[in-house]
């Protein structure tokens, strides 16, 4: 899509020379042929330095664009930004040829897109969709009423047990300054990789821009919600109920105890232990074990709820 036809469609003012469009990223991943967006002042420093063809921004900011670099200019960035993803989603429902190897098991009653790869020695059970563009590797066993979204990649032995959801779009919301809520199409998707276990009715949202990545080793239990664009270091363990909001990034080893959650955009050490019902709220530096909410060395949370005991038998 041309930009000129972008800046008509999004209702804004565009500075500089009019391109095609092939797609949508991050300040730091666009390249020529993208659009990004930029809406906080906290990224400043990652302005200069994007490849992307043009993003969309507040006037005051331009001046820190690259040269090359075309604006389109707006005081919702965000907004606008959230009403151009529709225009970049691709096909739901793909055709085409597959690519299956003969020693794959299929039950019946099972739906593939276009443009699936699906190798050696996997099973796939009753009711399972997988979307278009899949790849799934060897000795994978999904069980029934699975669904993979289109774009995922599976590494090798990998198991999914039932009804579990892969891929689907993110809990991503603009919102108007009248209060109406405009959905962000996720344009990403989800890379599992070998080695991985996730239990039944577990949810993983695909990126908005990029991937949410299930590094190797990792299990993960009945009931979890993973954000988009999360990433689960290897080995990681994520108990029943336990939920990751958009982009928290989990070290290797991380293991969240049921019902603990973490808020978005921050990270966790390596070897970190989150107490059941554990509430994360800022990145944690130094691997331990943590409990409670607000969050605590897990040693001193149970020393506060003692003493807090004691006062109330008195």
């Amino acid at each position: 899509m041309k930009l000129s036809k972008i800046a008509k469609i999004l209702e804004v003012e565009m500075v500089g020379d009019d391109k095609e469009i092939s797609g949508m990223n991050t300040l730091m991943h666009a390249d020529v042929n993208e659009i990004s967006f930029f809406h906080n002042g906290k990224y400043l420093k990652e302005l200069p330095l994007t490849k992307a063809g043009a993003v969309i921004l507040d006037k005051e900011f331009v001046k820190h664009l690259p040269v090359n670099t075309t604006a389109l200019i707006s005081d919702e960035p965000y907004l606008k930004m959230a009403l151009l993803t529709k225009y970049f989603v691709k096909p739901l429902k793909r055709e085409g040829e597959k690519s299956i190897h003969e020693s794959v098991d299929i039950a019946e009653n099972v739906t593939i897109g276009g443009g699936t790869t699906i190798e050696e020695n996997t099973t796939i059970m009753s009711g399972v969709v997988i979307g278009g563009d899949v790849v799934i590797g060897k000795n994978v066993t999904i069980y029934p009423n699975v669904t993979i979204y289109n774009d995922t990649k599976i590494g090798n032995n990998v198991t999914i047990h039932a009804g579990s959801v892969i891929g689907s779009d993110g809990f991503g919301y603009a919102h108007t300054k009248i209060g109406e809520h405009v959905k962000i199409y996720h344009l990403g998707n989800v890379e599992i990789e070998e080695d991985v276990e996730i239990g039944a009715n577990t949810t993983i949202d695909r990126g908005v821009f990029g991937s949410t990545i299930i590094k190797k080793g990792a299990k993960i239990d009945n009931l979890v919600q993973i954000g988009h664009n999360c990433e689960v270091g290897e080995y990681s363990i994520l108990v029943s109920q336990s939920g990751l909001a958009g982009s928290s990034k989990l070290g290797r080893n991380v293991v969240m105890g049921g019902q603990s959650a973490a808020a978005g955009h921050l990270k966790i050490a390596p070897f970190t232990q989150i107490a059941a019902r554990g509430g994360v709220t800022k990145t944690i530096k130094e691997s331990g074990v943590y409990g409670g909410f607000p969050l605590l060395p897990q040693k001193t949370w149970l020393k506060l709820q003692a003493k807090i005991g004691g006062l109330l038998k008195k």
